[in-house]
């Protein structure tokens, strides 16, 4: 048997101090914002349950109990799409092909090398850099010659969040969009000085956050992807521009400044970390760790937020007010919701959905109801917070027509916002945090979802609408949501409606005064995170009820704390910290990682969800040193990755990079966008 595989770091997640400084403010080392006395998953027992196979049942959930417990009975897809799990009867998976359909790939060893290390057989190619230009007058990228005006017509900073979206009329061409998350100055700048940030170096970094347009032209004999520079319907959205609030906070006090008495016109967005794309052809983007942003907060509310008393670490509050809460409180609360872009109308105001609440959001995914309403489900990413979802009430229109988009581009103004109460169905006194599986088999339960507002009305208790909507961690703290593990990207199935949430980490579980396991999070220190399975009642996203388990408990398959379905464990790669996800045409769940504990780089994996090889999970690429795997898209024949904060290790600098990627020796370390597909020209993993 072979070791363990080492763990790297002290940093939570196995971030470097670096990246925590700049991605997070250091949100890891802050004291936890959530000093509630909600629940954890698991610790209310919902008693002793005769024991089902939970995801074959889930169509047939009925409530059982008015406290929302579940009993499971009946087939809801076939057992070919959902083999036992391991320690439910001793069987495992029957021997197949060389993998599952989509995952038919050698997989990549877990490797520290200063490239994108991809499969044999593949090709790669980096799409767009960051600083490539993509408006007309924009001048090329010179990192020495940098300025407000050149960035704000170039590729951000940091990509993350990435879709790839049709581009009707234009053969082999298609639309790129991607979040900027955030920016690092040290590795931007020669000889920056944390200090004493220039305004010039400032305003390049607001020109570096925020959202790129661009479209990409494919070559016919590979997948590789080039942009089209000064096409019509690039676009370049920044810390400055405009966005329209929307939805039923609009206009409120709590997001009236002195420069808006409106409350319904925004400058920037900020932290755009994962996203979603809508099924009517718009795009969904997260404001996650906007508080880093703001200094000299004071009120409680700023502080459930992770807002600090003090100066920030950038600096803009030197060059802006707007950043000062001393001098312009309520400017924080326009900041943290998700935004919706038209990609396709370069003329349009992205808009803030305040419907959706305003938090630490990770990602933004919908799917429709059978009716054709949008359900949108999220997660907080913070230690200890919450699992959401939207469903509006009002139905989508099919086509491309003017009147069609204008409809389609309401749907999350109107409906009601929930939040998610888990209960474990073990004893409790299984859970020793060592993570081994309970008498029972599996880590699972079920949920309930509870209601916060619906337009102008609160569900909440002591809080008005408009205060659910800017303060809904605190809503949350109010009607008992089950604290997570730092949910973080969320994925329903196309295949099959279950919705998949990254559960990244969460190392403060089990310390002195902290959450211990539970059955949703069974490990103490938890270093590399789970994914957690869910089923809506009767299949139906706007139902209140739902079951859930874990599908997958990351970390090195010799441990025996990990899970893979029941997968046999010498035969997946391992993994750890699961961040974004997203899924392929045959049913697979692409997993890209932040933070990997295992002595290996970060990268992108695919498990199978369905048959009889679920549970198998293959690395298929890493990435280069420092860096973190975003963003991806799965298409049939191309893989889109975000390689975000490159080099960013600590001790680098312009001067002193960690690494050479993506142009080589003598070149600046950039974020940048990659393609891979198959030299042979066939589907990926086929």
């Amino acid at each position: 048997m072979r070791n363990l595989l080492p763990l790297i770091g002290s940093h939570q997640g196995g971030r470097s101090a670096l990246t925590c400084r700049y991605r997070c403010g250091d949100a890891c080392f802050q004291e936890i914002p959530n000093t509630s006395g909600n629940e954890y998953a698991g610790d209310i027992i919902a008693g002793a349950l005769s024991r089902r196979s939970m995801m074959r049942a889930a169509a047939v959930v009925t409530v059982a109990t008015a406290a929302g417990t579940a009993a499971l009975a009946g087939p809801a897809v076939p057992d070919a799409e959902a083999a036992p799990l391991a320690g439910r009867s001793g069987s495992k998976p029957k021997p197949a092909a060389p993998g599952a359909r989509g995952l038919r790939f050698a997989a990549v060893a877990p490797n520290k090398d200063d490239r994108v290390t991809i499969p044999d057989g593949y090709g790669q190619n980096v799409v767009i850099r960051w600083g490539e230009p993509i408006l007309r007058g924009a001048p090329a990228f010179d990192p020495d010659k940098q300025s407000a005006k050149a960035q704000a017509g170039q590729f951000g900073y940091n990509n993350d969040f990435l879709s790839l979206l049709p581009l009707r009329g234009e053969r082999g061409r298609q639309v790129l969009v991607a979040n900027h998350e955030y920016t690092d100055e040290i590795l931007m700048f020669r000889g920056y000085d944390p200090a004493s940030p220039t305004r010039e170096q400032v305003e390049i970094a607001w020109a570096a956050h925020g959202l790129s347009v661009v479209v990409v032209q494919e070559e016919n004999r590979t997948g590789k992807l080039t942009p089209v520079n000064r096409h019509p319907l690039n676009r370049r959205l920044t810390a400055t521009s405009e966005f329209r609030v929307t939805g039923p906070a609009a206009g409120s006090p709590l997001l009236r400044t002195s420069a808006d008495r409106t409350g319904r016109k925004v400058l920037g967005t900020l932290n755009n970390c994962a996203g979603g794309t809508t099924p009517w052809g718009t795009t969904l983007h997260g404001e996650e760790n906007f508080n880093q942003y703001f200094a000299n907060g004071s009120s409680d509310t700023d502080k459930r937020y992770g807002i600090g008393t003090a100066a920030t670490e950038r600096k803009w509050e030197r060059f802006d007010k707007r950043f000062d809460l001393a001098q312009e409180p309520n400017e924080a609360h326009r900041f943290g919701w998700v935004v919706e872009l038209d990609p396709y109308d370069p003329d349009s105001t992205p808009r803030k959905r305040t419907a959706l609440g305003r938090f630490k959001h990770e990602a933004a995914q919908p799917r429709l109801t059978a009716d054709g309403r949008p359900v949108v489900y999220m997660g907080d990413d913070e230690r200890f917070d919450y699992f959401y979802k939207f469903v509006s009430s009002k139905r989508m229109k099919k086509g491309d027509s003017r009147a069609a988009r204008e409809h389609n581009l309401t749907l999350l103004d109107e409906g009601t916002l929930y939040v998610a109460k888990l209960t474990g169905d073990s004893p409790a006194g299984e859970f020793d945090g060592t993570g081994k599986l309970p008498s029972d088999g599996e880590f699972d339960g079920s949920g309930v979802w509870i209601p916060l507002a619906t337009g102008t009305t609160s569900h909440v208790p002591g809080m008005t609408a408009e205060e659910v909507y800017v303060f809904t961690r605190l809503a949350g703290d109010k009607v008992g949501a089950t604290k997570m593990d730092r949910p973080e990207d969320v994925e329903p199935s196309p295949r099959t409606g279950r919705v998949y949430v990254a559960l990244t980490n969460n190392t403060d579980r089990g310390k002195a005064g902290k959450a211990g396991a539970d059955e949703a999070n069974p490990r103490n220190a938890n270093k590399h995170g789970q994914i957690l399975e869910l089923a809506e009642h009767w299949d139906d996203p706007a139902g209140d009820g739902f079951a859930w388990r874990l599908f997958l408990v990351a970390g090195d398959p010799e441990d025996p704390s990990t899970y893979f379905s029941g997968f046999p464990k010498e035969k997946v790669s391992p993994i750890s910290c699961p961040d974004n996800v997203a899924f392929d045409d045959h049913g697979n769940l692409w997993i890209s990682t932040d933070g990997n504990q295992l002595g290996s780089h970060d990268g992108l994996f695919g498990v199978a969800t369905l048959g009889e090889r679920r549970g198998e999970l293959k690395q298929f690429l890493t990435v280069p040193t420092g860096a973190e795997t975003c963003g991806p898209v799965i298409q049939d024949r191309r893989v889109l990755v975000a390689v975000q904060h490159p080099g960013e290790v600590d001790g680098a600098s312009v001067e002193k990079p960690a690494s050479v990627w993506p142009d080589g020796p003598g070149r600046i370390v950039r974020p940048s966008v990659v393609a891979v597909w198959r030299k042979d020209g066939g589907d990926i993993g086929v």
